[in-house]
């Protein structure tokens, strides 16, 4: 083999010691067998990868964080994973007010390292994520009613293309790549090597929140949260949780940039339903960055899931509970299983749905649902429970968000991405015509 084409990096090959480990994903149900696993040192060691994977006719899948929530997305059985995880720079520039992060950082450590700067990262619901994958899907979490989502906040990138060619983009070149990379989903125009960011500075201190009520109050909760948390201030970010029926309960975590006395002030409206016990306290910013992400359970947590999820445009009527009741009562008890609705508009709505590839921007609440099991022999029915109820929830939702797919989902590109599948495919037309670049769901070139 000339040595154009060889593997360079931490090279892991089948049978190689340290197989096994890098082969773990977060969902143990999402683990495949590839013939190697290429650590990359450098933006170099990827484009070898992708030259020797093209030269030896094998399927590629990038990864960051191995939170894939469905398979064959960051493994493939006899590919290559060519994995970013070790390319953890993190160069802030208080001057300019930007970041720029390699992709194999976590979430929680680029947000650990900025807030202790003074700034504000936006992040999801656990500190594990890769940066690398979250970034292009969109990037939801509490803050974006006031920072936007995390690919709002992208600003530059560098990525490794099919031919194995370096590029770099920002809006003055290949701004078409950053709009597709702001919301297109990873694993579809390239490996990402780099992102940059503008970042804010953080408040000092931050009000954090968990208030929890009894599982039978559910939809009272649920109908009150529905017409309230989109509509409260833009500083105020909630995320509500219902698990299941067996040992579950009704739980909502936020975060209000402000006082304890102006959180107070916002939560007031949901704290009048039901019987909730609460705790509110005012932290200093970091500190509440680490109450908001709490360690979560890494490689490999024993749960298998199965995601789905949507927009809600308008509350749930009364005929919307009952398949939520149905999935919550058939749900796994003592597992992660449940429904988590997540506040939108503010910062969100603030960018038209086209001016990036994230099209779901006039929603008033994200939803999601999952299914989750130990045993294998589970699978089968939990996966069927999580899509049968999609359909009985189709009436009451639009689209899905890539970075939490379903692969139940057919002709899956308008559902993900709106009315910009069409701008989306002639991207992906441009930077990968051969498409090298796929997974199950992944965008086809014009």
């Amino acid at each position: 083999m000339n040595s154009k084409t060889k593997l360079t990096g931490r090279v892991v090959f089948k049978g190689d010691p340290g197989y096994n480990a890098a082969r773990k994903n977060w969902d143990p149900h999402t683990d495949r067998c590839p013939k190697v696993f290429v650590f990359a040192k450098k933006t170099q060691d990827v484009a070898n990868a992708i030259r020797w994977a093209r030269k030896n006719n094998v399927p590629i899948r990038p990864r960051s964080g191995r939170h894939a929530l469905e398979t064959n997305l960051s493994q493939v059985n006899g590919g290559i994973v060519i994995d970013t995880s070790e390319l953890k720079s993190i160069k802030l520039d208080k001057k300019y007010g930007t970041v720029v992060v390699g992709t194999g950082n976590r979430v929680g450590r680029i947000v650990d390292k900025l807030a202790r700067q003074g700034y504000m990262a936006p992040f999801g619901d656990s500190p594990t994520v890769g940066i690398g994958g979250i970034t292009p899907g969109g990037g939801i979490g509490p803050l974006q009613r006031t920072i936007g989502l995390i690919s709002d906040n992208l600003i530059g990138l560098e990525m490794v293309d099919a031919k194995g060619r370096i590029l770099r983009a920002s809006n003055k070149r290949h701004s078409d790549l950053l709009w597709a990379s702001r919301g297109g989903g990873g694993g579809n125009f390239g490996v990402y090597t780099k992102y940059k960011f503008k970042v804010r500075r953080a408040p000092e201190n931050a009000t954090v929140f968990t208030i929890t009520w009894p599982w039978n109050q559910f939809e009272k909760i649920v109908k009150a949260w529905q017409r309230w948390a989109p509509f409260t201030s833009t500083k105020l970010g909630s995320e509500l949780s219902v698990g299941p029926k067996k040992g579950g309960n009704v739980s909502m975590l936020g975060i209000y940039l402000g006082s304890k006395k102006a959180a107070l002030h916002f939560l007031k409206p949901i704290l009048s339903f039901g019987t909730p016990t609460k705790e509110i306290k005012n932290l200093p910013y970091l500190e509440a960055t680490k109450y908001m992400l709490a360690p979560d359970a890494i490689l490999t947590q024993k749960f298998s899931n199965q995601f789905s999820s949507g927009f809600g445009r308008k509350p749930f009527p009364d005929k919307a509970f009952k398949p939520m009741r149905e999935f919550l009562e058939k749900a796994e008890g003592g597992t992660p299983a449940g429904f988590f609705f997540l506040n939108w508009g503010g910062a969100i709505k603030n960018i038209t749905p086209r001016a990036t590839a994230f099209y779901w921007r006039d929603p008033q609440y994200y939803v999601e649902w999952n299914s989750s099991w130990v045993k294998p022999s589970h699978a089968a029915r939990n996966i069927a429970l999580a899509r049968n109820t999609r359909k009985k929830l189709q009436p009451y939702i639009v689209g899905s968000y890539i970075n939490v797919p379903d692969q139940g989902i057919k002709c899956s590109g308008p559902v993900y991405y709106g009315k910009n599948y069409a701008r989306l495919r002639k991207a992906k037309a441009k930077y990968d015509p051969k498409n090298v670049f796929n997974n199950p769901q992944s965008i086809p070139p014009a």
